[in-house]
């Protein structure tokens, strides 16, 4: 069942209620079964003007349509955030800057009900 056309998750402090830092490695966990019946996108931006992140990445996200995106074998995706890029791991990874607070959003499009009911939930995110 569709719910919403689209739902936006902001998280801009880390599991230990932190504030995201550039400087630091993270992860954050993405249950199986994603309610987005059309496709779904995380994306960092920076918390100084609001934008998207610039980095060395073409587009600081990592979405379901990607034919790059690495699925754990569960069906849940793990998504990492850091300065430099996790070895194997650089398929859902996000480039952040050093010196730089940034907050994730998590885009739902076609937002399913296990989202609006709180059977889903992503997972924290937590320092690596």
């Amino acid at each position: 069942m569709q719910v919403e056309e689209n739902v936006v998750y902001i998280l801009s402090k880390d599991a230990d209620g932190n504030t995201l830092s550039g400087d630091k490695n993270y992860l954050f966990h993405l249950p199986p079964n994603i309610p987005a019946k059309e496709y779904w996108s995380v994306i960092a931006y920076d918390n100084q003007t609001n934008f998207i992140i610039k980095n060395d990445q073409s587009w600081p996200s990592v979405f379901s349509t990607s034919k790059r995106l690495v699925v754990n074998q569960d069906g849940s995706i793990d998504v990492r955030f850091g300065p430099k890029a996790p070895t194997g791991k650089e398929n859902n990874w996000i480039q952040t800057i050093p010196g730089k607070d940034w907050t994730m959003a998590l885009r739902l499009y076609g937002a399913m009900e296990s989202w609006l009911d709180q059977v889903w939930r992503p997972g924290e995110m937590e320092v690596i």
